[in-house]
């Protein structure tokens, strides 16, 4: 039996640290969908699933969002 944790959202700060990317370059790769997209956490807040920033760091060169 696998325990299924809750998806955290990491803010701005901690993706970069992660990745390695730039604030510009970040921006860029989520216009040019190759990024993940920011998901709403309050009126004037954003931030990211970890899960799928986990996913981008296994394979960045070819990562891309689906439209669903």
């Amino acid at each position: 039996m696998t325990a299924q944790f809750p998806d955290r959202i990491l803010r701005l700060n901690t993706v970069l640290d992660r990745t390695g990317l730039s604030r510009a370059t970040l921006y860029r790769k989520v216009a040019d969908g190759t990024f993940p997209r920011q998901v709403r956490i309050a009126t004037r807040c954003m931030g990211w699933r970890e899960s799928a920033i986990n996913d981008w760091l296994k394979n960045p060169m070819f990562y891309s969002v689906e439209d669903g």
